[in-house]
């Protein structure tokens, strides 16, 4: 099993009034790991069905807001999101979490680093800054645009990518996938926490995944520098739509952070390797405690 339902849901409520929704897998006493999810999707799609217990990990996957059933935030920005996830851990006894970003979870996941939220990180095939000039010329001419026009007139892109459902985010990952992470998105059990996550993350219109791409797709806020928690940048080797160079360019942007590119896989790399990130992951977090 790649995925399975979570064992405790539940909302929380910050001190500003919104609600910020998340579910967790695993002991309930285990070691806190913060998931930042992938693009689009809910709390409802974890990783490492069955590796979470046998490793005493307590993950807990939180909605965005907008997302899934957290309260909507416009203008909300990264920063914002870290603040968010600095309440929910005394909110729910977390401490000072790991933290995981998948796909565009990713910078929000290094907001957490970057804002001291985290003891330790793992960006999992994570969107990368594509609107980092190192990346330019790489870029291919569909998402070179999108980087413009973001970088132009950010409002009309949070505009145009409003206008995307759960429907049309399946078919692009399904047809830009290579066949190794089609295997994993194919199987039946996996398709189906897939798409719910997907029709949740939609359910309260598109305009939160519409503000996390505009966040994404600019260019990020972040000290990455000064980063100061242990690090692995992880991408599967057939991975071609999260990261120009693999993450090459940002792990040398983390200070000491652990570059690791697996053969074989693509973007489906959070589930067919979640012992080896999770333990790797608590290693990190130990030292640093």
């Amino acid at each position: 099993m790649y995925v399975d339902d979570p064992a405790r849901l539940g909302e929380s409520r910050l001190p500003d009034g919104r609600l910020l929704a998340w579910a967790e897998w695993g002991p309930s006493d285990g070691v806190p790991v913060v998931l930042c999810p992938g693009a689009a999707t809910s709390r409802w799609l974890g990783f490492g069905a069955g590796v979470v217990e046998a490793l005493g990990v307590r993950l807990v996957c939180v909605d965005r807001p907008g997302l899934g059933a957290s309260t909507p935030a416009p203008g909300r920005t990264l920063s914002d999101f870290a603040e968010d996830v600095r309440r929910l851990c005394v909110l729910r006894g977390l401490g000072h979490p790991a933290v995981v970003g998948n796909s565009q979870g990713a910078p929000f996941a290094l907001a957490c680093a970057a804002e001291g939220v985290a003891s330790a990180l793992a960006v999992v095939s994570g969107a990368d800054e594509v609107a980092a000039p190192e990346h330019a010329a790489s870029l291919a001419a569909e998402l070179r645009g999108l980087v413009e026009r973001t970088a132009c007139d950010p409002a009309g892109a949070e505009e145009f990518f409003g206008g995307f459902t759960a429907h049309a985010m399946w078919d692009m990952i399904m047809a830009g996938s290579p066949g190794c992470d089609l295997a994993v998105y194919r199987d039946p059990d996996f398709a189906h926490a897939y798409r719910r996550a997907l029709e949740e993350g939609f359910g309260q219109g598109a305009a939160g995944y519409a503000r996390d791409t505009v966040l994404a797709m600019g260019r990020w806020p972040l000290a990455l520098e000064r980063i100061a928690v242990p690090a692995d940048i992880w991408y599967g080797e057939r991975d071609t739509g999260h990261s120009p160079d693999n993450g090459a360019l940002l792990a040398t942007r983390v200070p000491g952070a652990h570059h690791r590119v697996v053969p074989g896989i693509g973007g489906a790399l959070l589930w067919t390797h979640a012992e080896p990130i999770l333990t790797s992951l608590l290693g990190k977090a130990t030292t640093d405690r």
